[in-house]
């Protein structure tokens, strides 16, 4: 009858440990996920510095000659990557820039314009600029710009969307050889406001560099 007894009991004994065991490994703490954050590349100069997606291709020969083609706006060009255009109406040329205009006497978004338009002040991630807007169409294209200019800045400093996409109703329907959607302007507008929200002044860099 004892050897009965001490089985019994060392039965409980095994499956007690195995249950507290298995309890423990239960309660701890779950490794905490890595997030892979997107690769961005920063150009900076004496004046300032900017981020952006490292698949926008940056053009520092960029210069803007639509308003005085006599006297065209100096400025560095980031250019979507293709795939954001691949598929859609949006055309591929499509680009933010920073410019600059050094012996403005007045900083406004209305000096980097061609067109007689009005701005008017909007206030963004802390930062109170100078806004205005244009829109053109030919053969089927649409240009739209917007000028985001830092009011107070010196040299005069200002941001520029630049979206060129095709008229949808140009395009064969959906089903059809040749097709395309029509692209998300609020996704392209969302990357370039992050990239004009990371606009840095006065951040001196001898030269662009790159953040993996």
């Amino acid at each position: 009858m004892a050897k009965y007894i001490i089985g019994a009991i060392l039965i409980i004994l095994v499956l007690g440990g195995g249950y507290y065991l298995l309890k423990a490994k239960g309660t701890g703490s779950a490794p905490t996920p890595t997030v892979q954050q997107p690769a961005t590349d920063t150009y900076a100069t004496s004046t300032f510095s900017i981020t952006y997606p490292a698949g926008y291709t940056a053009d520092a020969s960029y210069i803007y000659d639509q308003v005085n083609p006599k006297k065209p706006i100096s400025g560095v060009k980031f250019t979507i990557p293709g795939s954001m255009a691949t598929g859609t109406n949006l055309s591929s040329d499509t680009y933010l820039s920073v410019e600059w205009l050094p012996r403005a006497k007045k900083c406004t978004g209305d000096i980097y314009l061609a067109a007689n338009v009005h701005p008017h002040s909007e206030t963004f991630a802390s930062t109170t600029y100078s806004v205005a807007t244009s829109s053109g169409a030919a053969a089927g294209n649409i240009y739209e710009e917007s000028v985001y200019a830092l009011q107070g800045s010196s040299p005069c400093i200002a941001v520029r969307y630049f979206i060129h996409s095709g008229n949808i109703v140009n395009y064969p329907a959906q089903g059809e050889p040749g097709a395309v959607r029509e692209f998300d302007r609020a996704a392209l507008l969302s990357a370039f406001d992050t990239i004009r929200a990371s606009l840095l002044l006065g951040t001196p860099a001898p030269a662009p560099t790159t953040t993996p």
